[in-house]
């Protein structure tokens, strides 16, 4: 995470507690080694930019399963936001979840590269069926665990007063979208609020580790109020 860059990053790993870690943080150091000073670029060039910068992260760690044994199989997901004066970016392989809370709606940005979304999609789940499937926690598309990967765009324009969540699977499979919205209603504070997301999600069993970061628009340079 480089905020001062206007960069956000969540990785989760997998793989073995170990690898999974070691692909996560190279991750997390490559996107954002890529992604440079993005605030210079246009939006365009910005979009490829987060793009190729989860591409280059999936490459080296793929190389690195390849030379090392006890790293094979290691793998991550990778949620990628940037802002860009009243724009945001985000980039996106596996589950971990952007979410906006606008107005008092909360929408999910990203959608989930796994089997039970891919089921949902075809009309097989719903989405209730889905949260409590056995194979909820199946990914089909992740940083590092193949030759090459396809990385999710999403781009929109920031309103003051937005609150942004990014959040690996570990909070997202613990507490219900509803709860999530109530949270973020009740805590303005970024740091307070993404505290009790983590406290929550332990209290409701924590079953995975879980990664948290909280964006609060207060204010851009071009940023709109809404309507």
């Amino acid at each position: 995470m480089v905020p001062d860059r206007g960069v956000f990053i969540v990785a989760d790993g997998m793989g073995g507690h170990a690898a999974g870690e070691v692909a996560s943080e190279m991750a997390v150091r490559i996107i954002a080694r890529e992604l440079g000073d993005i605030s210079r670029v246009t939006n365009t060039e910005a979009s490829d930019l987060i793009r190729h910068s989860i591409i280059r992260a999936n490459s080296t760690i793929f190389q690195r399963t390849l030379s090392e044994q006890d790293k094979r199989g290691m793998g991550t997901t990778a949620t990628a936001m940037v802002i860009i004066d009243d724009k945001y970016l985000i980039g996106q392989v596996g589950d971990s979840r952007a979410y906006l809370l606008r107005d008092g709606t909360l929408v999910q940005l990203t959608k989930d590269h796994s089997y039970v979304q891919e089921q949902v999609d075809a009309g097989y789940l719903s989405p209730e069926e889905a949260r409590t499937h056995p194979y909820s926690n199946v990914i089909t598309r992740c940083v590092g665990a193949n030759v090459d990967v396809t990385p999710d765009v999403y781009s929109g324009t920031l309103r003051v007063g937005d609150v942004y969540l990014l959040a690996s699977d570990g909070l997202t499979g613990m507490i219900e979208d509803e709860d999530l919205m109530g949270l973020m209603e009740r805590v303005r504070e970024p740091q307070r609020l993404a505290d009790e997301l983590v406290d929550e999600a332990n209290r409701r069993g924590g079953l995975d580790n879980v990664t948290v970061i909280v964006i609060r628009v207060d204010g851009t340079r071009d940023a709109t109020h809404g309507e």
